[in-house]
Formats: structure tokens, C-alpha cells, sequence
């Protein structure tokens, strides 16, 4: 039965997102007067077949590991366009045009992943207090003076230079969940903070935490860890429940997908500096155990982690790399830079190398799902 319900988590976290992100590029195209001829979520045989009045294939296929947006392009050389329809082909618009549909699709993930969140906060959700257990011995909040229990009620960036807080301008924090990316969004960034504090007999107080201090990210260590700053673990039942109206959630949602964004691209683009470990790559598998696990916990944090997977999704098509949205929009600044458009037998030699980077990640990506569950 868990294998059942991971599989199909699974396939509805791949259906959901892929089929929101092509809906992106579709929506863009026709709005930029781009002929769509076919809409396909999968790869390989189709299952499923239906032609619109307007001519577009909607394709459902067996392999349900990506999808794609056919459109009318005369860059493709098996596409015969006729005179009348060129004004209606992708590389006859102009380049904004080009780049709003090339971007659309990430950005559709990144909306989704935004209403996805806002849906949470709306129907209410129980949040863990941003209560503190006691430090780990070394750690920064310990040389501070944290103590367990003390409560974290505000939150302050810092300047490089500035160790010391200015009353009235903390950032109320309503539960650990934030607490904890706001952690995160300054250790990835290196960037100073100062926390506002309540102790468990009652007393006000802060504590600053300046970026010279803070603890390096890197692959051997934890830098939460180093830093301290851990919950306390409490019963449901003290949780605070967080319900928000529908411009607040959607405000919030927003703030939230901001937030995980910045520490994502932080952290991605640690894996090509070093300072992250590639072992933190996942591939299908890790996604598929993610997906039973959350979907069998409530339909909240599913929720939750679609949204985190679409911002993933999101990101890792504005990678620049050929055969991704972000090489598209690369090819697009090149043009907007030099003023003409790269040849096509220089983009499908860059299509190669492409390929080639995209087959090596996800090759190493399902090497570490294999070492992740399968290897003792």
C-alpha cells in the first residue's frame, strides 16, 4: 500500500508540475500569436490523443518524466511552414517576445509554488513556536548566551558593520518554519542579524549575530549546527495555528517563495564552487520518497513539497545551459548584446554539449538515490 501511494504522489507531483510549467511556455506563445501544434506532458507513446479546433495536438504519453510544448518554428528543419503561416512562427517574433515565452515556463512554476503556499495559509496550518532548546556546546548561539526556552519574537538584518539592534525595527516572526529560512537566507549569504528575544521568566532582550561570526557553508560541515539555533520540540498541541486572509497568504506565499529561491540559488550555485556537496543532488528516487512520505502525512505538506519542488523545477531551467529555458535566454542576450541571432549549426552543436551536461547530472543524481536507498 506505501509503495502504491508513493508511486502515485509521484506521478500527480510530476503531472502537476511538468503540466504547469509547459502551460507557461503554451499560454505565452498564444498570447504572442505563436501556433502551438502540440502540448505534451511524457515522452515516448501516446496514450492519449486529442486535436483542438485550433489544430493542437494534447498529448498524454507513457513515460511520465518531463514534457514539452511543440511550436511552429521554422528553425526546426522536419517543420514545412507556408507563407501564410510564418507570421505565426516562434522565430519570426521579436526577441522580447521570444524570451517572455521561453521565461514563461519557469515562471509559471515559481507562480505555482506561490499559490501552492498561499492555499496553506489560508485554510490555516499549525506552526511549531520559534522557541528555543538549549544550544550545542562550542556553537555561536551558545557563546552568545542562548539559553533553552528563550523565544524569538523578531528578526533584524544587520549591516557588515553593525553589532548592535535599533528598537522598533524587528520583523515580528510567527512560528520556527520562518525563523528558520530567514537562518538560512543569512548563513547562505553571509549577511549579519540580530534577533529579538523573550526569556521564559517573561524578560525582553537581543541578541546580535554579525556576519564575521556567522559559520561558514561548506560541504563537511553543518553550518545550523555551528550556528545553534535549534527548536524545542513541543507537543501539538501548544502550536500556534497560522491563518491568513487571501491577500495576506498570497503576500506572505510570496515572501516565502523569495526566501527559499535566494537560499537555493545560493546553494546551487555552490555545487559548482564547491562550497556544497554534490551528494545533496537528488533524482528521481529521492523525489518519488519525498512525494509518498509527504502526501501520507496530509494533503498540507504535500502541498508543501510541490511547492518547494516547483521552485526547484523553476530554477533548474534557468540554468544556462543548452537544451534548458536558460540557454535559450542566453542565445536571447547574446542576440539583444551583438545584434543578430547565433546560427542554427552553432546551436545544435551547443545542443550537444547540452545534452551531454544534462545526461552527467542526472547520472549523478540517481547515482546518489542509489547510494541514498539502495546501498547498505
Amino acid at each position: 500500500m506505501q509503495a502504491l501511494i508513493t508511486l502515485a504522489a509521484f506521478l500527480v507531483t510530476l503531472g502537476v508540475l511538468v503540466s504547469f510549467h509547459e502551460f507557461g511556455h503554451f499560454l505565452a506563445a498564444r498570447v504572442c500569436g505563436v501556433r502551438v501544434l502540440r502540448f505534451a506532458v511524457g515522452f515516448g507513446k501516446p496514450l492519449f490523443t486529442y486535436r483542438a479546433s485550433n489544430q493542437t495536438e494534447w498529448v498524454l504519453a507513457a513515460i511520465p518524466l518531463g514534457g514539452y510544448v511543440k511550436l511552429l518554428d521554422g528553425r526546426d528543419r522536419e517543420q514545412v511552414i507556408t507563407p501564410q503561416e510564418e507570421a505565426h512562427a516562434f522565430d519570426s517574433k521579436k526577441l522580447w517576445q521570444r524570451s517572455f515565452i521561453v521565461a514563461a515556463g519557469p515562471f509559471a512554476n515559481f507562480l505555482l509554488a506561490v499559490i501552492l503556499f498561499a492555499v496553506i495559509y489560508v485554510s490555516g496550518v499549525p506552526q511549531l513556536p520559534a522557541i528555543l532548546d538549549a544550544p550545542p556546546e562550542h556553537s555561536l548561539a551558545a557563546k552568545l548566551g542562548l539559553s533553552q526556552g528563550d523565544r524569538v519574537v523578531g528578526w533584524q538584518d544587520l549591516s557588515d558593520d553593525e553589532v548592535l539592534t535599533r528598537q522598533g525595527e524587528f520583523e515580528p516572526i510567527p512560528s520556527w518554519n520562518a525563523l528558520r529560512w530567514d537562518l538560512l537566507n543569512s548563513i547562505t549569504a553571509h549577511q549579519g542579524f540580530a534577533l529579538e528575544m523573550q526569556s521564559p521568566n517573561g524578560g525582553s532582550f537581543t541578541k546580535a549575530f554579525p556576519a564575521r561570526d556567522l559559520p561558514q557553508v561548506t560541504p563537511e560541515s553543518d553550518p545550523m549546527q555551528a550556528l545553534g539555533i535549534r527548536p524545542m520540540i513541543s507537543p501539538p498541541a501548544t502550536w500556534q495555528e497560522l491563518q491568513l486572509g487571501p491577500i495576506d497568504a498570497l503576500a506572505y506565499a510570496s515572501h516565502r517563495v523569495w526566501l527559499i529561491t535566494k537560499v537555493s540559488v545560493r546553494l546551487m550555485a555552490g555545487i559548482f564552487t564547491g562550497n556544497t556537496s554534490i551528494k545533496q543532488l537528488g533524482g528521481p528516487l529521492s523525489i518519488a520518497d519525498m512525494a509518498g512520505k509527504s502526501a501520507q502525512v496530509g494533503w498540507q505538506p504535500f502541498f508543501a513539497f510541490l511547492a518547494l519542488i516547483s521552485i526547484s523545477i523553476g530554477l533548474l531551467n534557468l540554468l544556462p545551459f543548452p537544451m534548458l529555458d536558460g540557454g535559450q535566454l542566453l542565445y536571447d542576450a547574446w542576440e539583444l548584446v551583438a545584434g543578430k541571432r547565433i546560427s542554427i549549426s552553432m546551436q545544435e552543436r551547443f545542443q550537444k554539449l547540452g545534452f551531454l551536461l544534462l545526461i552527467s547530472l542526472s547520472l549523478l543524481a540517481l547515482f546518489n538515490d542509489l547510494q541514498r536507498y539502495l546501498l547498505p
